[in-house]
C-alpha cells in the first residue's frame, strides 16, 4: 500500500475538529510534564517521601474517578465545550500550585483538583471529537489527535532538561524546576482561547422527567465489558508508567534531565505510531488491531527490568509505549462508534473514571515496591495484568463489527 493511500483519510478534516486538536497541544505539554516528572520532582527536588508521592499521584486518579462519572453525564446535558474550557483552566492553575508548595495538605488538595480537571477534559474531548466527523473518518481523527497528543506530551517531557537554562541564569535546580512548571501552566491557560472557536455539540441529551442521573442505559452492555478490560489494563499500567523517572533514578542513578528526555523520545515515537493506526485497523479490523498491538506491547513491558543499562531500558520501554498507545486511539474510536451518540460524554466519563481509579491505586503499590527496593516486580505484575485484560477483551469483542466496517463491506472496499 502506498503511503499516500495510507494517509489519505486524514485529508479534509472539518475545521472545528482541527481547532480541537490545536487547542489540545499546550494542555498535553502540561500533562507531559506532570506525568513524566512529578514523581521525580516531588521526591528528589522537593524531598517529599516516596510513599507520599505515590499517595499524591494516587489522589489524582481517585479524584478523576469520582469526578468523571458525574462530569461525563453533565457534559451530555449541559455542554461538552463548557466542560472542556473549565477543565483546561483548572488544570493550568493546578500545575502551578503543584510546583509552588510542599505542604502535604495543599498537595493533596491540588491533586484532587487536578483529578477533577482531568475528568472534565477526558469526559468532554472524546465526545466532542466524535461529534465533528462521520463514522468513516472517526478512527482517523482520533489517531490524528493521538499523534498531536503524543508529540505534545513528548515536548512536555523534553521541557525538563530546559531547567539548565534557568540554572545558567543563576537559579537553583529547585527554582528552575518551579519556573518551568509555572511557565507551562501559563501557556496552557492561554490555549483556552482556541477552544472558544469550537461550537457546542448538537447531540446533547435531553433528559426526560424522572430519568435517573442520566446514566447511559442504551450503552450499558457494551460499556460494562469495555471498562472491565480497561480497568485491569489500567491497574497494571499504574504500577509503572507514572513512576518511570523515579524508577530510572533508583535503577540506574540517573536524573530526570536524562530520564525525561528518554521518555520524551518515547512519547514522540508514540505520536508517529498513531498515524499508522487507522491503516492497521483497516488491514486487520479494529478489534484485531487493538489486540495485536497490546499483546506485542506486553512482551516489551516484561523485558524492561532485565535491561543491562538505562539506554537499553529506555529503548525497550519506548517500544512498549509505542505499541500500547497505538491501540489507544483505536480503543477510543471503538467505544465512541459503538455507543449511542447522545451518551458519548457519559460513556467517556465513566470509562475514564474506571481507568483512572485502578491506575491510581496501583501507582501507590508501585511506588511502595520501588521504595523498598523491588524494582522488577512492578513490571512483572503489570505484564500479567496486561495479558489478562487482552484475553478478556478478545473474548468480549472478537465478533463485533464497527459501523464503518459494515459500510466498507457493503461497498466492497478491500484494503
Amino acid at each position: 500500500m502506498h503511503l499516500g493511500k495510507m494517509f489519505s483519510n486524514y485529508a479534509g478534516m472539518p475545521k472545528e475538529a482541527k481547532y480541537l486538536i490545536y487547542a489540545s497541544i499546550m494542555p498535553a505539554v502540561a500533562y507531559g510534564l506532570i506525568f513524566t516528572d512529578i514523581s521525580y520532582f516531588l521526591t528528589i527536588i522537593q524531598e517529599v517521601p516516596a510513599d507520599f508521592t505515590g499517595i499524591v499521584i494516587s489522589a489524582m486518579g481517585i479524584s478523576t474517578f469520582v469526578a468523571s462519572i458525574f462530569l461525563g453525564m453533565a457534559a451530555d446535558v449541559y455542554g461538552r465545550k463548557k466542560l472542556l474550557i473549565v477543565g483546561n483552566l483548572l488544570a493550568s492553575i493546578i500545575l502551578a500550585v503543584l510546583a509552588l508548595t510542599t505542604d502535604p495538605v495543599l498537595l493533596i488538595i491540588a491533586a484532587i483538583f487536578e483529578g477533577i480537571s482531568e475528568a472534565a477534559i477526558t469526559a468532554s474531548s472524546s465526545a466532542l471529537l466524535a461529534d465533528k466527523v462521520d463514522n468513516e473518518k472517526r478512527t482517523s481523527l482520533f489517531s490524528l489527535y493521538g499523534f498531536v497528543q503524543g508529540l505534545a506530551f513528548g515536548l512536555g517531557s523534553f521541557a525538563v532538561p530546559f531547567v539548565i537554562f534557568f540554572e545558567f541564569a543563576g537559579f537553583t535546580d529547585k527554582d528552575s524546576h518551579i519556573l518551568l512548571y509555572v511557565l507551562i501552566a501559563i501557556l496552557s491557560a492561554v490555549s483556552t482561547l482556541i477552544m472558544l472557536k469550537v461550537s457546542e455539540s448538537k447531540k446533547l441529551k435531553k433528559p426526560k422527567a424522572g430519568e435517573k442521573k442520566f446514566f447511559p442505559r442504551k450503552s450499558k452492555a457494551i460499556l460494562l465489558k469495555y471498562v472491565l478490560t480497561g480497568a485491569i489494563l489500567a491497574f497494571g499500567a499504574g504500577m509503572v508508567v507514572p513512576l518511570m523517572t523515579l524508577w530510572f533514578n533508583l535503577q540506574y542513578g540517573i536524573s530526570d534531565k536524562i530520564s525525561a528526555s528518554i521518555l520524551a523520545v518515547s512519547s514522540i515515537l508514540v505520536g508517529f505510531a498513531t498515524l499508522v493506526a487507522p491503516w492497521v485497523a483497516k488491514k486487520f479490523g479494529l478489534i484485531k488491531a487493538i489486540v495485536i498491538t497490546q499483546a506485542a506491547s506486553t512482551l516489551f513491558m516484561f523485558s524492561v527490568p532485565f535491561s543491562s543499562n538505562y539506554a537499553l531500558a529506555g529503548f525497550v520501554y519506548s517500544i512498549r509505549a509505542l505499541l500500547m498507545n497505538m491501540a489507544s486511539p483505536l480503543s477510543q474510536s471503538m467505544i465512541m462508534g459503538l455507543v449511542a451518540e447522545d451518551e458519548r460524554g457519559a460513556v467517556s466519563g465513566i470509562s475514564g473514571a474506571l481507568w483512572r481509579l485502578p491506575n491510581a491505586l496501583s501507582t501507590f503499590i508501585g511506588a511502595w515496591l520501588m521504595g523498598i527496593g523491588l524494582l522488577a516486580e512492578p513490571f512483572l505484575i503489570a505484564s500479567l495484568l496486561y495479558l489478562i485484560s487482552i484475553m478478556l477483551f478478545w473474548h468480549y469483542f472478537r465478533k463485533v463489527k464497527m459501523p464503518e466496517e459494515e459500510t466498507q463491506h457493503r461497498k466492497g472496499i478491500v484494503f
